[in-house]
């Protein structure tokens, strides 16, 4: 049985499953691994390895680091002598130029976190649980220079908990990501690969979150709105208010029956409630800045002189 000559190219700690895989897959033989360069890190700003990269030293894998494979003429001169069939691409965060397109025999394929063409763009997870869906997924599409708008080739559902959170999400679909990609390996290897055209008229967008999307606009949103917020950006980029003009980190919330208006804050026996778009609610793990996460019973105690929210 021949293996397929691969390359993978990734970034971060989400890829790391799939290249693992690639690295122990017996129908594969692993040439490369592309990735970004280091980057400085951490409070001492240390240069840092992408995880893909630690992942290559440790396991003594040939690996290559740019920021932007598409310059890289000499080396992608050198890959063309390689007989590449295949190229796996997962969260490498640059953009490929038809010299690399036209690389592999087979193609290169894009593993992407949703359910295409939904959600197109650099934060899929992130959406879906903004806009409270119950089901995600998985998706592999034969990449064209349009972002994530090729041939599809698997698309693996994922169902959504109830109170799954980002974190949780993430670290489902980046194992489910190294499943898809095991299915796609299989259907090269027996021939049986079939490629679905995106439908463009069921497109959606999920572009690059910032740090200000946080913000919780408790005049203008619902309690759902708010609650699928908090789940979506924890762990980054997190939710947050304004407690007397401090930054306050919103964890979790529970409905409360208090009549409040839009942005009104009613304190009682420690208990924190605020008014928002169709109802009320009440805020149970915060952290105020400069303070440890808490419950906000405990933040209440401690906290001396009236406070206000800033809505």
């Amino acid at each position: 049985m021949k293996k397929l000559n691969a390359i993978f190219m990734g970034t971060p700690d989400f890829s790391v499953p799939s290249l693992d895989l690639l690295n122990n897959h017996p129908q594969i033989n692993l040439k490369t691994v592309i990735s970004m360069p280091d980057r400085p890190a951490g409070r001492g700003q240390t240069l840092k390895s992408p995880e893909v990269i630690d992942y290559a030293k440790k396991n003594k894998i040939n690996f290559f680091q740019t920021e932007n494979i598409n310059k890289e003429t000499e080396f992608i001169n050198e890959l063309e002598k390689e007989n590449i069939d295949i190229v796996i691409v997962l969260a490498f965060a640059q953009f490929l130029g038809n010299k690399i397109l036209s690389l592999p025999k087979v193609g290169c394929f894009n593993i992407h976190t949703s359910l295409l063409p939904k959600y197109r763009g650099a934060a899929p997870i992130q959406y879906a649980l903004l806009n409270g869906d119950k089901t995600t997924g998985v998706s592999i599409q034969k990449m064209v220079k349009k972002m994530d708008a090729g041939d599809l080739v698997i698309s693996s559902p994922l169902d959504i908990g109830n109170e799954e959170n980002g974190g949780l999400l993430y670290t489902r679909l980046k194992y489910q990501a190294a499943l898809s990609l095991n299915e796609l390996i299989l259907l090269v290897d027996a021939g049986k690969l079939t490629y679905t055209p995106q439908n463009e008229e069921n497109v959606s967008f999920a572009p690059t979150l910032k740090k200000n999307d946080g913000f919780l606009n408790f005049k203008e949103e619902t309690f759902e709105q708010i609650k699928n917020k908090i789940r979506a950006l924890d762990p980054w980029p997190g939710t947050f208010c304004f407690l007397d003009k401090k930054r306050l980190k919103v964890f979790s919330i529970f409905k409360s029956t208090e009549k409040l208006a839009p942005g009104e804050v009613f304190v009682s026996n420690n208990s924190f409630f605020i008014g928002c778009k169709d109802q009320s609610l009440e805020l149970i793990d915060v952290q105020l800045e400069g303070k440890k996460k808490s419950q906000m019973a405990s933040l209440l105690n401690g906290l001396k002189k009236e406070i206000t929210i800033n809505p």
